[in-house]
């Protein structure tokens, strides 16, 4: 009976997608230098799954980026954030290749940006050239790798995306110059009671076992009989690595047996960028919050609808109702279909043990996972739309006395072990108002290190407002002291025609950066901004400003509240 749902519900699935190339060599790869991975694709980050692979280049900025093939340059990314400075092409394939992080274009990509940087005022840009402006053959110089944007440090983030559709295709699906003849590593199982009344091992929590084997086998410890009853779903810690690299990576697919049928199937070739927060139900959350450890289940939530799940009998639960014993045998792939497998055995019963039952929760909510939940009390309120939660959750409210620097108590909505999907309405009423300060007021989420996070808030009818996408504690804070600005070595009448370039120090300790404008002999000036550093960076340029003469730099800098801080010097280049 269980074959025939399985084949039942395979025909009417509707999530099975395949990204899998007709051909294999149509790319080279994008750097000169032998291709060694510091993270591959589909690799699990908080809120998001990483869309590409990160391409050592040797700890060091400036090696060259080439086209994978041939194609045009369609867009071109410039930005403080994110990808920083980035390529996009567009190849006759149907495909598309995204190089960020980059240091700098090649000159005539550089001079495109620049002049449309000038044109807008603005070191922010996205730019889409038209076809015929920047053609490329495959292994054409396009930029040099660098450490721009959100990147931790020297690298190149490679993607290959669906053309028509933007979508993230698994590039170690092709022959980019990854060699890999390594299995994956399974380090752990977990188990998981989905239903109300199961058992493992005459427990109703998670059980976490530690693995034995090596080379592809795994299995549970000969002396950890494993006894279950009721809904059950498992879990594993996995680990890839490839050919010339300690950098644990993501496997490529996860399938799960019971008694030769296959209940689970998850296989990362691709995802839509909407989808990528879904990455906070396929991990285990809660357990990577408090211990730092990955376990990937392999079984979905109620609301998680990621398209990496190619299969799926009852959300990959299995329900162990009888007395007999039931063989599960766990698959994991990496993208050139090493694979690793762990055998374990699992004594079902019928009968469930006697427990006493816990301690009702009284204060808790019921939130259906699927419905708008609200809830409210003195002085906080909050709203959930439909969708936020991965699963029903009890819902948990308490409230603490602030600190004299607060404004308002500090309020526990929930606890920050449990995900949300999309952003939920907090609304907090500060029990301190300074009158005219109600624009630099703000909520603010208190880290468990009492590190702060200011929330891009609203003042209206007496509450401060915030879309917010975790839970945690939260107070009403206020941010009126100005940005810092400092320029080392530099002061009025200094004579800098030694040097190439201009920096500035600008920092903000609380409601952070919101923008900057930056003037020299009264016109704007090209001032890219690097925040991992809190630098802005002015390269001379003899095009946009004259050698050999005095100039005036004056800047003005703005936080996220509006507070103001102005600089101004003469100086000689």
């Amino acid at each position: 009976m269980l074959l025939i749902k399985y084949i039942i519900f395979n025909l009417l699935f509707i999530n099975i997608l395949n990204h899998s190339p007709k051909d294999k060599n149509i790319f080279i790869p994008p750097v000169k230098i032998p291709v060694s991975l510091s993270s591959n694709f589909g690799e699990l980050r908080i809120d998001h799954f990483h869309s590409g692979i990160d391409i050592k280049t040797q700890g060091v900025i400036g090696k060259e980026v080439v086209s994978c093939a041939d194609g045009f340059i369609y867009r071109i990314g410039v930005s403080p954030t994110g990808f920083g400075k980035a390529l996009y092409v567009k190849h006759p394939s149907g495909y598309s290749t995204v190089y960020a992080h980059l240091d700098r274009f090649t000159p005539e990509i550089e001079a495109y940006v620049k002049a449309i940087q000038y044109e807008r005022k603005s070191f922010a840009v996205s730019l889409f050239p038209a076809r015929e402006k920047f053609p490329v053959k495959q292994g054409d110089l396009m930029a040099w790798s660098g450490n721009s944007g959100s990147s931790g440090g020297p690298h190149l983030h490679f993607e290959v995306r669906e053309a028509e559709t933007e979508l993230p295709v698994n590039p170690l699906l092709f022959e980019v110059g990854i060699s890999d003849h390594l299995p994956p590593v399974i380090e752990k199982l977990a188990i998981y009671p989905v239903g109300k009344n199961t058992w493992i091992n005459n427990s109703s929590t998670k059980m976490l076992i530690n693995l034995k084997g090596s080379n592809g086998k795994y299995f549970v410890p000969e002396d950890k009989e494993l006894v279950i009853s009721g809904a059950t779903g498992f879990g594993i810690k996995i680990y890839d690595l490839l050919n010339g690299a300690t950098n644990k990576c993501e496997p490529y697919s996860i399938t799960v047996e019971i008694d030769s049928v296959a209940v689970y199937k998850y296989v990362m070739d691709g995802f839509a960028f909407s989808e990528s927060r879904y990455v906070n139900s396929h991990m285990d959350y809660e357990t990577w919050m408090k211990d730092n450890l990955r376990i990937e289940r392999a079984f979905a939530l109620p609301n998680d609808k990621l398209t990496s799940y190619k299969s799926m009998l009852n959300r990959g639960i299995f329900n162990f109702n009888d007395d007999n014993i039931h063989n599960v045998n766990i698959t994991v792939a990496d993208a050139s279909q090493n694979k690793s497998t762990l055998f374990f055995k699992v004594k079902s019963r019928l009968e469930k043990p006697f427990v006493l039952a816990p301690a009702s929760k009284n204060d808790a909510i019921v939130m259906p996972f699927n419905k708008v939940n609200r809830f409210s009390a003195d002085d906080v309120s909050v709203t959930l739309p439909a969708g936020t939660l991965y699963d029903t959750l009890l819902f948990a409210y308490r409230k603490s006395p602030g600190t004299p620097v607060m404004l308002s108590d500090v309020h526990s909505v929930h606890n920050k072990y449990t995900p949300v999907h999309r952003a939920y309405s907090l609304s907090i009423r500060p029990t301190t108002l300074i009158a005219g300060k109600e624009s630099k007021m703000m909520i603010v989420q208190l880290n468990d290190n009492m590190s702060k996070i200011p929330l891009s808030s609203t003042f209206t009818e007496g509450f401060l407002k915030a879309e917010v996408l975790s839970f945690g504690n939260f107070f009403v804070g206020i941010d009126t002291i100005s940005p810092s600005i400092s320029v080392p070595g530099l002061s009025s009448g200094v004579d800098l025609t030694s040097r190439k370039e201009i920096r500035v120090k600008i920092k903000d300790d609380f409601s952070g950066i919101k923008s900057y404008e930056p003037l020299i002999d009264g016109k704007w000036a090209l001032f890219e901004y690097d925040p991992k550093n809190e630098l802005l960076i002015y390269r001379f340029d003899e095009k946009y400003i004259t050698k050999g003469s005095k100039h005036n730099l004056s800047l003005k800098v703005k936080d996220n509240s509006d507070n103001e801080s102005n600089y101004g010097c003469d100086f000689t280049w």
